[in-house]
Order: C-alpha cells, then sequence, then structure tokens
C-alpha cells in the first residue's frame, strides 16, 4: 500500500507497509474486540497507523462506523471506543507508511459511501499501475482524500458495482485492472470478501471461530484470538463470505502456478516465525536459512547469536549444523518502537543503541557469528559490529540470511534506489570492510527456493528479475530504467 508521492525514511531496516484483518460473525455478535487483538497480533507488519470500521448486517446498509489514528493499537484505540463500535461485520488494518505520507488521511480502512452502499476496504501491497490509474480517474471526476494506491482500488471497485449483479464480481473486475501486490479484505453491508493478487506476492488466508470467519494476512492473527486456520487464500483468487452460502471461491484470476512470486522476505523476515504462509512454517524456513549459511558459509567460533528479532531463529538453524553454542547476546529494548524521536548527530546516544544492547558477559574473550536478515544500506550493521568488538568479542563474523539486496522492490517492501544499496557495486569483501567484520557471508541465492520447498518466489531484489515489468517512472521518485543500467554496466566494464 504505496504512497503515490513518498520518500524513504533513512533507517537500515526493511519494513513491510501493512497488515489486514477482516471477521463476519454470522451470530450477529459484534466484533471490534476481535479486530483490535487481531490487529495487535499484526503489529509486525506496521506500527505507525491503524484503523478499524464495523458495520450491523442487520441494521441500515451504509451505517459504517470507523475509527482510525497515528500510532499503535494500544496508543489509538480504548475501551469506550471499541465499546462504542457495534456491529457484526467489519476489517481493520496497521500501516507502515513511507515519509511525507503519515498523515491520519492515509490511514485504513478506507470507508466508501457510494450509490450502491457502503464498502470498507483494507489493502496490503504496492500497485505499479497505481499512478495511471489514478490519473485515468482524476480525469473522469474522481476527486481524492488520500495519496495511497489504495484509494484507486477502492473506487474502481465502486464504478464497477454500477455495472455489475454483486459486489464480489465488481471486486474481481476491479482487481483484473491491477498491476502489482494487493492482498485485500473488504466488508460491504451484508458480505466479507478476500482477494489475492495472481502472483500471490502477500499472505492472505481464512480462519473460523464459532460461528464467525476471519479473514488476515498472517495465521498468528488467528491463534491470537482463539480462531482455527481453515486454508490460505490462493494466488489468483477471490472468497466471498456469506451465511447463506459459506466460502464462496472465484479464481478466474488464477495464472499457471509458475508464474506465482511470493515475496520471500515474508518467510526471511516480515512474518511473525508463528505464522504459516501458504503451507509453509516461517519459523522452519528461518531455520533452513542458518543450516545453508551453516553449510555454505562455515567459519570457526566460540558463539552463534541473532540480531533480535528475525534474527534469532536463523542462528539456532546455524547453532544446529555447525554444533558451535547458540546464545543471547543482545538485550532489546522492548519499550522502542520504529517512531521512537531519535537522537541529533551531535548526540553521543547511538539510535542504535538505544534499541540495543550487548550482554558483555556473554561475549567478551567469544569468536562471535551474527546472523541477521539483510544488509540494506549497512549504517547499522557496521554499529552492532562495534558493540560486539567493543563488548569484548575477539571476532566478529557476520551471515546474513538472505542474499545481497541489488534492485529496489516495487511490490510492497521498501527497499530503496539502487544507489543507496552497499552490495551496489561493492564485493562482499568490500562491504565486508565497510561494517569491520572478520568475515562475511550471505545466502546463496539458489538456496531461496529450498527455503519455502520450492513455492515459485519473487526474487526481483536480488536479481532484478520482476515477475512482471517495473514501472518506468519510478514510483518511489526514482527514475529506474533496467535496460540502460546494464548497458552502463557492460560499457564499464574492464
Amino acid at each position: 500500500m504505496n504512497d503515490l508521492h513518498n520518500n524513504y525514511y533513512d533507517e537500515d531496516t526493511l519494513h513491510e507497509e501493512c497488515g489486514i484483518f477482516g471477521i463476519y460473525d454470522f451470530d450477529g455478535n459484534d466484533v471490534a474486540s476481535s479486530i483490535y487483538y487481531g490487529l495487535f497480533a499484526l503489529q509486525h507488519r506496521g506500527q505507525e497507523s491503524c484503523g478499524i470500521a464495523v458495520s450491523n448486517t442487520k441494521g441500515p446498509k451504509g451505517n459504517m462506523l470507523s475509527y482510525k489514528g497515528m500510532g499503535l493499537v494500544n496508543e489509538v484505540f480504548t475501551t469506550e471506543q471499541l465499546e462504542g463500535m457495534s456491529g457484526d461485520i467489519g476489517v481493520g488494518h496497521v500501516r507502515y507508511s513511507t515519509a511525507g505520507s503519515s498523515t491520519r488521511e492515509n490511514a485504513q480502512p478506507l470507508v466508501l459511501n457510494y450509490v450502491k452502499g457502503t464498502l470498507a476496504l483494507a489493502h496490503n501491497g504496492n500497485l505499479i499501475n497505481a499512478a495511471e490509474l489514478r490519473h485515468d480517474l482524476e480525469y473522469t471526476g474522481a476527486i481524492f482524500q488520500t495519496t495511497i494506491d489504495s484509494e484507486v482500488i477502492a473506487y474502481h471497485i465502486a464504478r464497477e458495482r454500477l455495472n455489475t449483479k454483486t459486489v464480489e464480481e465488481a471486486v474481481e473486475r476491479a482487481c483484473q485492472k491491477l498491476k502489482g501486490a494487493y492482498s485485500l479484505v473488504v466488508a460491504s453491508p451484508r458480505k466479507l470478501i478476500g482477494a489475492r493478487d495472481p502472483q500471490g506476492f502477500k499472505p492472505l488466508c481464512i480462519g473460523k471461530r464459532d460461528n464467525a470467519y476471519i479473514i488476515t494476512s498472517e495465521t498468528c492473527a488467528l491463534d491470537t484470538i482463539g480462531a482455527t486456520f481453515v486454508r490460505d487464500i490462493e494466488p489468483g483468487e477471490v472468497v466471498t463470505i456469506t451465511p447463506e452460502a459459506g466460502i464462496v471461491s472465484s479464481k478466474n484470476m488464477a495464472v499457471p502456478k509458475e508464474q506465482e512470486a511470493r515475496c520471500i522476505f515474508e518467510y526471511i523476515y516480515f512474518a511473525r516465525p508463528d505464522s504459516h504462509i501458504d503451507g509453509e512454517s516461517v519459523y522452519a524456513s528461518r531455520i533452513k536459512a542458518g543450516r545453508f549459511l551453516a553449510q555454505d558459509s562455515p567459519v570457526e567460533a566460540d558463539l552463534v547469536t541473532g540480531v533480535p528479532e528475525s534474527g534469532n531463529a536463523a542462528a539456532l538453524g546455524y547453532s544446529l549444523e555447525s554444533g558451535i553454542p547458540y546464545g543471547t547476546a543482545f538485550v532489546k529494548n522492548a519499550y522502542v518502537g520504529r517512531t521512537f524521536i531519535k537522537p541529533k548527530q551531535s548526540a553521543r546516544e547511538s539510535s542504535v543503541q538505544v534499541k540495543l544492547n550487548v550482554l558483555k558477559e556473554a561475549v567478551a574473550g567469544k569468536r562471535v557469528i551474527m546472523i541477521d536478515d539483510s544488509i540494506v544500506r549497512g549504517t547499522t550493521s557496521d554499529r552492532i559490529v562495534k558493540m560486539l568488538r567493543d563488548a569484548g568479542a575477539t571476532e566478529v563474523h557476520v551471515r546474513i540470511s538472505s542474499p545481497p539486496f541489488l534492485w529496489p522492490c516495487y511490490f510492497g517492501t521498501d527497499i530503496p534506489a539502487r544507489e543507496q544499496l552497499i552490495a551496489y557495486n561493492r564485493s562482499i569483501e568490500d562491504i565486508r570492510k565497510i561494517i569491520g567484520a572478520d568475515s562475511l557471508g550471505y545466502l546463496e541465492l539458489e538456496r531461496l527456493p529450498e527455503l519455502v520447498n520450492g513455492l515459485p518466489i519473487c526474487n526481483g531484489c536480488f536479481t532484478g528479475n520482476y515477475p512482471m515489468d517495473p514501472p518506468k517512472e519510478d514510483i518511489r521518485g526514482e527514475y529506474f530504467d533496467k535496460e540502460a543500467d546494464l548497458e552502463k554496466r557492460i560499457l564499464s566494464r574492464p
């Protein structure tokens, strides 16, 4: 869910765009509190804004109650607010946006009142043709309240609904115009609808609790509210949930399996380790990544440790494969989110040290293998390596549970322009020197399919081979021309 006029934070970490949650209780019970706890479980997918919209299916159409705000779920919502949101169907959203788009107006869900009633929509992903679609809508009279591509989707659904018999048909027709990554949950006055793009970039699944059905980004949200997992929504599938028909599926948008392209970073970093995506355990994928690193990039050491949180499982995998003891070397401040006030450059405090501290007793006098999920710009990795050395580590060997980033992402992950990536035009040895490690090893590109037992994945950020042509005009403000870049590199070879 990209902002069409965005810039990027200078944090050396990756960010997912958002998490979505929808529920329909056929018994008529209020669902706002269940959405709240579902969003709480998805908080890792976005900490900047959140929102909930609910409706009563027995009441008059068009009566959708919504509330959204900036901040964490437990900061935005109070008990009184939730108790005031009466309704048996609803959707929720947590968002991580980019700089310049941190406004309440851009928070979701989007609630649309139109001639056929009311829609509440939550979206995870990023469209690569959003600017084009938005331009077409503006020139036919559409007035936009936000700068996010999710509103483009909502408008197209509303327009298609004027010429279709059902809202689910309108959703499907609108989706056929979209290019890029989108997992959607839509609440109409009497239906809960989920849709996943044909490549299946972002996860989406169905759960059930008593007589209520849930559509959400990750299975961990189902566990949190005591729901059972029913199944994943497949790439290219639109599902409609009603009391009369239960789950009705349409797969008109499905593509051949080899054209599917799940974001591999859901398994490496974004998703919670207790989630399962398309039948694969996120935790097991990270354990595998660590084992592969131990096999392909072995080194003698005394301790294997992970950079919290996503590096921990991979570090355990490395330890299990290598026989080198696994241990905790970092203490993370649980009360520091991504929105804390960062120290000025003139201050002595490092933003990394505010979030993370080293256990000196664990690393002093030891050769340490430090496992992390990625290196983006390198500005955090060098500080963490230095922190380990300052705590007495005699050697620091860095292992990364993904290949080097060489290309930007257009499908919902804020991997920046190539020139800002530390691996761009640098060798692994160059990067090792920059971050100050004794050795550096990345996960081999060929290992990625093994992490997910052969599921088709997107590896465009590592290879530049995207599942679909990226926009010539980089919607994040950078101009992208793969052929020109390739020509430039060829001509510059010695």
